[in-house]
């Protein structure tokens, strides 16, 4: 059984960074996609990032181009989201999903299969 658990939130002033880690358990992820999505407080879950387990395409939401990067750590098998230049508007619970098969292109709740429990980011102005 798939396992996805997130590490690395917490409480940072704007403009400073953190690195989130999503550790998977529970199957060989060769075949695998993965993404972070963020719910803040009263809005809808929103796609941030995705990877292709291998090969290592990348996908990002508009908002987070050049400030936050996706990427696989496969000895440790476990997919890291560095956030830099944080912004109050980035506070959030984030989410760590996996699809099988996926291309790294998947951007909706619907298309994974797996999440996480979340881990809180709270960017203060």
């Amino acid at each position: 059984q798939v396992q996805l658990a997130e590490s690395g939130g917490g409480l940072v002033q704007a403009g400073g960074s953190l690195r989130l880690s999503c550790a998977a358990s529970g199957r060989t992820f060769s075949d695998y996609a993965m993404g972070w999505f963020r719910q803040a407080p009263g809005k809808e879950r929103e796609f941030v990032a995705a990877i292709k387990w291998t090969g290592g395409i990348t996908y990002y939401q508009d908002s987070v181009k050049g400030r936050f990067t996706i990427s696989i750590d496969n000895a440790k098998n476990t997919v890291y989201l560095q956030m830099n230049s944080l912004k109050p508007e980035d506070t959030a619970v984030y989410y760590c999903a996996a699809v099988l098969g996926g291309n790294g292109r998947q951007r909706e709740i619907y298309e994974y299969d797996y999440w996480g429990q979340g881990t809180q980011v709270t960017v203060s102005s």
